[in-house]
């Protein structure tokens, strides 16, 4: 393994366990305690920081998150009732600075760029509060340096145990009198970094067995790389007080990675020096290097860890570019095949063998699409919970009492797109908790509101696309005050009447904020704009509603995937468009006798139990041929969310599945999203088809 594999696996993995300890405290600062195991969580993790960073020589790194860990072992031993009342804030305040502050130097080790070593400051807040839980008064100290496991200093191992892991000394004798029920472990040849896989041993132990339970050999594994040597010739020695800590150790190193082996047996006293012959076989056999099985004492171990092993095996990590890669050649692979199947030259032809192999191939190339694009699906999860931290930092220095409720946070959608609407949905958030909650509780009330104000956000898959609205229950938008501030900068007219829904639009225009004064979270014009751009960046698109003393609604319409879709085909005179099949609910021929005509002379078509408008695709898009003939053509009953409605076309083409290809950049200045159209695709005759938007067509064509 490459040293910057290790660095990758050393970011990811920091990383992945600093949003596990943020979502902890801000649920724990909710109900204003730690529980027990949110206490052996946290000691956990910081163990396993303070571990890695040290191995990766992150002093600072490692000293901060030895103290926390210091602190946390603290609060394990004692429980939470050793933090006062009112030194609880201070601890949860600490730990969201610690979050932030190894967030801070993760971005600085991607960035290659020197670590912050001033963390005398921080280092404080620490001991002070480790003084406070101690009951002593806060004394100066200096920062304590980062060091190995305390396992072994907690209870020094006599002579004879510093050679437990020779070989002689895995024989009769060895070990420790006072951990007598052994445990020796056997990685795999040739898996490397061996000192770091049992170190990590050590660590998931050390989560249901007290450091003073156990003990181990080599001791140093954690900042000795050279123990590895010995690890690879005599195995891992680990000695436990009680046997129960010994069994249920066993489940942790069969589920480990590269377990080769292992071999559980007790201390036995040395015999006498005239009698070695006399020492126990299994024990000799136990220090066997790299043994093919363990004794007969154990059978089912080597299973047990095979079997768990390839289980381990079964989960892997993949690079982002990687996957962009094979998503590429699934859509070129899609392309060819359906320039294959759709030659002009196979016209008029009847191949009864060449049908049956295409069949098969579309069928391979369905099931190779849905595998590639599974990869990349991943839920919103993560994104959501990170607004909590927004929302509880904005309400303490607003001082707004705020609750962010969340809503389909597991709805997938691909990696990309999940990494790119971060930025927006925080704008949106951050808009919500400075605009729209009211800053008096007393006004809220008044209202018929709770005196908390609440956010909700909420993912909603439809199919083709993820809906992600974000809802507050405040003021809402004063159209008048948003009009004077558009007038003013001259992005609206004093002689145009505009509509509520004109006036939301002019929110999203760049540098624009109905804030009087900048503050440190909104003022500058920065945010909506954001917002939009970076949707549609993506193929996506906002829309705001909003009712003055109920609150506003920030709605995203995002693809589920900018890769690869199954489309229908259809014509309307000689243009081609593509309608994605999860928005189709059926497809009919009616009769001219069939059309209502409402009060505005809309066309209506009663499907089912309902009446649904009629769009006709020639007329909205002022094409120069097709059919106006209702029954010329095909009605396509669409359905996006919560629009329904019918769409009129000439002909369906059949059904196809497509790689969608983003729109130039020249025809997204024309604004051309707004008419309902997402993308094209490349067919396999060559010519160009245009992807609609259901939801985004019947949107214009209403407003049309």
């Amino acid at each position: 393994m490459s040293s910057n594999d290790i660095l990758d696996m050393y970011i990811y993995e920091t990383n992945s366990l600093l949003e596990q300890l943020e979502t902890i405290v801000l649920d724990a600062e909710k109900e204003n305690t730690f529980s027990q195991d949110n206490v052996n969580e946290i000691f956990r993790i910081m163990h396993t920081i303070k571990g890695s960073s040290a191995m990766m020589e992150f002093d600072t790194l490692a000293t901060v998150s030895h103290r926390i860990e210091d602190m946390f072992f603290l609060i394990r031993e004692g429980t939470m009732s050793v933090v006062k009342e009112a030194d609880r804030p201070a601890l949860f305040d600490v730990m969201l600075h610690a979050v932030d502050y190894f967030r801070e130097e993760m971005e600085k080790v991607e960035a290659e760029e020197p670590l912050n070593k001033d963390v005398d400051s921080f280092l404080a807040n620490i001991n002070s509060l480790i003084a406070k839980i101690k009951g002593e008064e806060p004394a100066e100290e200096p920062p304590a340096a980062p060091q190995a496991a305390s396992a072994p200093a907690a209870a020094p191992a006599p002579a004879p145990a510093a050679n437990a892991g020779s070989a002689d000394n895995a024989s009769a004798g060895a070990g420790n009198p006072d951990f007598p029920y052994e445990l020796r472990v056997f990685f795999d040849d040739g898996c490397g970094m061996e000192n770091l896989r049992a170190y990590m041993l050590i660590t998931s132990i050390q989560s249901f067995c007290a450091e003073a339970d156990f003990l181990y050999d080599p001791a140093a594994v954690e900042s000795d790389a050279s123990t590895s040597e010995q690890i690879i010739d005599n195995g891992f020695l680990l000695m436990f007080k009680n046997a129960e800590d010994r069994e249920k150790s066993i489940p942790v190193i069969r589920e480990a990675g590269s377990v080769h082996s292992y071999q559980p047996h007790d201390y036995v006293p040395a015999p006498p020096q005239e009698e070695p012959e006399e020492a126990p076989a299994p024990q000799a056999a136990a220090a066997a290097p790299k043994a093919a099985a363990p004794a007969k004492s154990a059978p089912p171990a080597p299973a047990g860890a095979n079997n768990q092993q390839h289980q381990k095996e079964s989960l892997i990590s993949v690079g982002l570019s990687k996957l962009d890669q094979l998503s590429a050649i699934v859509g070129e692979i899609v392309i060819t095949e359906a320039m294959v199947t759709a030659s002009p030259d196979l016209k008029g032809l009847h191949l009864d063998a060449f049908s049956k192999s295409a069949r098969q191939l579309r069928k391979l190339t369905d099931e190779l699409q849905d595998v590639s694009m599974s990869l990349r699906m991943i839920p919103v999860s993560n994104t959501f919970q990170k607004m909590n931290r927004i929302v509880r930092d904005m309400s303490k220095k607003l001082n707004k009492q705020v609750k962010l409720t969340l809503i389909g946070e597991n709805t997938e959608v691909d990696k990309t797109i999940v990494d790119s609407i971060g930025d927006p949905i925080m704008h949106m958030v951050r808009n919500s908790m400075d605009h729209g909650i009211e800053e008096n509780p007393e006004d809220r009330i008044a209202a018929g509101k709770d005196p908390v104000g609440e956010i909700i956000l909420s993912a909603e898959d439809t199919g083709s696309e993820v809906i992600i609205q974000i809802k507050d229950d405040g003021a809402g938008v004063n159209d008048e005050a948003v009009l004077k501030k558009a007038i003013k900068n001259g992005i609206a007219s004093p002689d145009v009447e505009y509509s509520h829904k004109e006036i939301l639009n002019f929110l999203m225009a760049p540098g624009f904020s109905t804030n009087q004064q900048v503050t440190e979270f909104s003022g500058r014009g920065v945010g909506m704009d954001v917002v939009k751009s970076g949707v549609e960046s993506l193929g996506g698109t906002v829309s705001i509603t909003s009712e003055q003393g109920r609150g506003m609604i920030t709605t995203m319409r995002i693809p589920l995937t900018m890769a690869i879709m199954d489309g229908m085909e259809v014509s309307v005179g000689d243009s081609i468009f593509t309608i994605p099949i999860n928005n189709i609910r059926s497809t009919m021929k009616i009769s001219s006798a069939d059309i209502l005509h409402d009060s505005i002379d809309g066309e209506m078509v009663k499907v089912m139990d309902g009446y649904y408008p009629v769009v006709r695709a020639k007329d909205f898009y002022n094409l120069p041929s097709g059919t106006d003939e209702i029954e010329e053509g095909i009605l396509m009953w669409l359905e996006s969310g919560d629009v329904s409605y019918c769409l009129f076309v000439d002909e369906l083409l059949g059904e196809q599945q497509i790689v969608v290809k983003p729109l130039p950049a020249y025809v997204n200045s024309f604004d051309i999203k707004n008419f309902g159209i997402t993308g094209c695709s490349i067919l396999g005759d060559g010519n160009i088809s245009i992807i609609l938007d259901a939801g985004g067509l019947f949107a214009a064509a209403r407003g049309a």
